[in-house]
């Protein structure tokens, strides 16, 4: 069982900012624009399924389980609520946040599903979510020329998303799921979510107006596809995941603790929520 702190960032996300916020590069901006995005409801999900999949258990692991999932769910709704901020100025900037509904579509045409394919589901893109975390901490260059504020709000959401990597995952063999049903839910997750990704990226540079210049696909072959870049750089760490012992705390998260240890100042803990 894992010790989550539930966190309060002390940043102002009230002032605005630009569509090109991430260092006046409209790649980078793009992209993060569309991760955040697609975070309230995607989160929102989360918190569903792992609260769901706690009840579900007997008492005895109910109770093994409990504190951390409080912890998770606190951590995931601040999350969710810095991100509705955050997505509101895009929203005020003109940006059309499609990826938030076809992701509800998707959640509401298989809410009948087993409970253990949502909490598979959950814990795949967990494991996605915890990779770019991890490789953003190490790389923190690609926020170059951004304001603190904001840098800080990304580098916070990374932090805490190496943190609860295991959470997930744990409920799911709770409950029951099998590696094969596991691997499903991963292959289908990572299909959706890069799609999803690429087709908000792309509808958010025609909005910027940068969608055709060299400079945008130079920073993103850069970004993506450099020796350690985004994707080229975590193939091993997605390919982890197919390995039938596999567990995410195998994914050592020394970057996050440091990074939580020294920005102690742009946080205050509050607490787990109450799940």
């Amino acid at each position: 069982m894992n010790s989550l702190p539930v966190r309060r960032l002390l940043i102002d996300l009230e002032t605005p900012f630009p569509g090109r916020w991430n260092g006046g590069d409209a790649f980078r901006s793009a992209l993060f624009n569309a991760l955040s995005m697609s975070f309230p409801v995607g989160e929102q999900f989360f918190i569903d399924s792992v609260r769901a999949g706690l009840k579900a258990l007997p008492e005895s692991q109910r109770q093994q389980f409990a504190a951390e999932v409080r912890a998770f769910v606190g951590q995931e709704a601040t999350h969710r609520h810095v991100h509705a901020l955050f997505n509101g100025h895009l929203a005020r900037l003109g940006y059309v946040n499609r990826i938030e509904q076809r992701a509800r579509q998707r959640i509401e045409k298989n809410a009948g599903n087993d409970l253990r394919n949502h909490l598979g589901a959950t814990a795949a893109t967990e494991h996605l979510t915890a990779i770019m975390a991890d490789w953003l901490l190490r790389h923190g260059e690609v926020f170059d020329g951004t304001e603190a504020r904001l840098k800080t709000m990304w580098l916070w959401h990374c932090a805490e998303e190496s943190e609860h990597r295991s959470t997930a995952f744990d409920i799911y063999g709770a409950a029951g799921g099998n590696q094969r049903w596991r691997l499903r839910s991963f292959y289908y997750v990572t299909l959706h979510f890069l799609w999803d990704v690429s087709l908000q990226v792309l509808l958010n540079l025609r909005h910027d107006g940068s969608l055709w210049r060299w400079s945008t696909w130079r920073s993103a072959a850069r970004v993506l596809f450099a020796k350690d870049g985004l994707v080229r750089g975590n193939v091993r760490r997605w390919l982890d995941y197919r390995a039938p012992g596999f567990h995410p705390s195998q994914h050592a998260v020394p970057l996050a603790q440091r990074w939580l240890l020294d920005n102690t100042s742009q946080f205050t803990v509050v607490g787990p929520a109450q799940a």
